[in-house]
């Protein structure tokens, strides 16, 4: 906190919840829970969530506990509703427990969707952007990607419900083997951390 210059954090998520036994060593005793519990306790942080992106069944798994989160961050995009889909699975979880949603991998964490000319930039954004989530996080590698980002926000209109079903059918057949979200079927998104914390070797991904 005196790094930060701040006397307490606003959100303070557990990140990275991609493993099949995380939800179980969370919540242990003297696990991860406890500790955030504390800090807010002491002050220090005024909400908790928790961040993943491998498999819905592990959120869902972390939601079964029924522990008051405050936010959930998951990845949500046009080709995610057609493929091991966290908005089909998790999303209504969310909902129902309260928990505010925050979309992230908007464009498949490495823009592999766009670059591959698959889907414009504007169409995933005003598509994640269309659902029922408190926040939508885009990455901005330059000046020019912020720009059009705050372009598409300035003037966002939510799709309805028709143009967000034509939108999954039209990509579903690209969606249909984790090609573009490589980090639901790869370790290419795995922090070193996390894997050694698991007993696995830092991952070792061929480039895009």
């Amino acid at each position: 906190l005196r790094r930060l210059q701040t006397d307490y954090l606003d959100l303070w998520q557990i990140h990275e919840v991609v493993y099949e036994n995380d939800p179980e060593l969370h919540f242990a005793r003297d696990g991860v829970i406890e500790a955030l519990e504390q800090a807010r306790k002491d002050g220090k942080v005024r909400y908790l969530g928790f961040t993943g992106h491998k498999i819905p069944e592990i959120h869902l798994r972390m939601l079964s506990y029924e522990y008051p989160f405050d936010t959930c961050q998951l990845p949500l995009n046009c080709l995610d509703a057609s493929f091991r889909s966290f908005e089909q699975a998790v999303l209504p979880e969310l909902a129902r427990q309260g928990i505010a949603a925050l979309g992230m991998k908007t464009l498949g964490g490495s823009a592999l969707m766009a670059s591959q000319g698959v889907v414009t930039p504007e169409i995933a954004l005003r598509y994640a952007m269309s659902l029922p989530v408190a926040t939508t996080i885009s990455g901005m590698l330059t000046r020019e990607i912020l720009h059009a980002n705050l372009k598409i926000a300035r003037g966002f209109q939510p799709l309805t419900k028709e143009e967000m079903a034509e939108i999954r059918a039209r990509f579903a057949s690209a969606a249909g083997d984790g090609r573009y979200e490589l980090y639901k079927v790869t370790a290419k998104h795995e922090g070193p951390i996390g894997r050694a914390q698991h007993g696995f070797p830092p991952p070792r991904v061929a480039p895009d």
